[in-house]
């Protein structure tokens, strides 16, 4: 069973012949506290607007997301997924020449090679360094496309890395959103992990910068992936191209509702900061007590080398817990696998049940 995401409970479940509330899923990097309690209410409260479409100008949301962040909501943006976002991009920017770290989130290059012509190079990260992305480097990467032959129109870059889990300091970020200007190359800058990082993010450059796009995520923090919920902030000109390439009606009420709701329950976000940081000693000692190398992580998640790790896959998916297999990320082999910090007791169960993996 491979694929080209995690998080498909369903079909394994079916497989096994369990419910799906049996499987453990540490192939998706969601929030273990689950949806807050808040948004619960709050949608529980809304349903009876269903017969209703949903606000296509999302304005209740991108008010709430311009006082969360301090961005002009005439910039922002939101999407059914910050991955509906990624799409919307290419193709109403249609950039002929696009760079694109490796390893990293695999929607960058297919969202981007669905346009005829598209020239697509890759910037190999080393795992000698953990997969850092190395600033002087990127930037000479950039530059290196200064000719009007070989520039580059677009540039992705996720901070923090998916699936590495490494994070671009805010300083060093600062100096690759100034080449970017410099270059006139539109930088996209993937933040769906950012909130697991507070004070890294970049998003505020936007409004001094009409090469810069944001990209964030409520899927991750606020554990809402079924309903779909991200937004960008684009510089004027840019938000106006991917508006008019934008469907109607993409985020549904309730998913609108969610967002400004969750975006204002303070006491989740640290509540998750602290579940995460806990969840993360733990892991991080059983990896070694194990001696399973794992990349030290800034977010939810850690990208693990294992010589067995295909094997070790499917072991783990026989006893119902899910790890993503990430052999089909450009730049990795069948050597890794990524992990999701979920509660205590199911971190637990994941380090008992490696430990007797072929890979361990």
């Amino acid at each position: 069973m491979r694929e080209s995401h995690g998080g498909n409970i369903y079909l394994l479940a079916e497989r096994l012949g369990v419910a799906e509330s049996d499987i453990i899923d540490f192939s998706a990097s969601i929030n273990p506290l689950g949806v807050p309690e808040s948004v619960q209410a709050a949608m529980k409260e809304h349903m009876r607007h269903l017969g209703n479409y949903p606000d296509p100008d999302t304005k209740r949301l991108r008010v709430k997301i311009s006082d969360h962040i301090g961005v002009d909501i005439d910039s922002i943006v939101c999407g059914n997924g910050s991955t509906e976002l990624i799409y919307l991009i290419a193709r109403a920017l249609r950039a002929g020449r696009v760079l694109i770290p490796e390893p990293t989130f695999s929607e960058y290059e297919r969202a981007c090679g669905k346009n005829s012509g598209v020239e697509i190079v890759k910037h190999s990260l080393a795992r000698e360094t953990g997969f850092n992305v190395n600033p002087e480097d990127f930037i000479r990467a950039m530059e290196a496309g200064k000719s009007s032959v070989s520039r580059y129109d677009m540039i992705f870059l996720c901070n923090p890395n998916n699936p590495t889990g490494r994070l671009i300091k805010r300083e060093d970020m600062l100096r690759i959103v100034a080449a970017a200007k410099d270059l006139k190359c539109t930088l996209v800058v993937d933040e769906a992990f950012i909130d697991f990082c507070p004070g890294s993010s970049v998003a505020d450059q936007v409004g001094n910068n009409p090469y810069l796009i944001v990209l964030r995520s409520l899927t991750k923090m606020y554990a809402l992936s079924g309903l779909r919920v991200g937004y960008g902030v684009f510089p004027p000109l840019l938000a106006r191209a991917v508006k008019e390439a934008k469907e109607p009606w993409t985020v549904n009420t309730l998913a609108q509702i969610a967002g400004a709701v969750a975006l204002d329950d303070k006491t989740y976000q640290s509540e998750t900061l602290r579940t995460i940081a806990t969840g993360k000693r733990a892991l991080e000692e059983g990896f070694s007590r194990l001696s399973i190398s794992y990349i030290p992580s800034a977010v939810n998640y850690y990208l693990l080398h294992m010589e067995k790790a295909q094997a070790a896959a499917a072991a783990l998916r026989m006893r119902g817990i899910l790890v993503r297999d990430c052999s089909n990320f450009s730049g990795l082999d069948g050597s890794y696998l990524r992990i999701a910090v979920k509660s205590g007791l199911d971190n637990g169960r994941l380090l008992k049940e490696i430990s007797s993996c072929p890979a361990s």
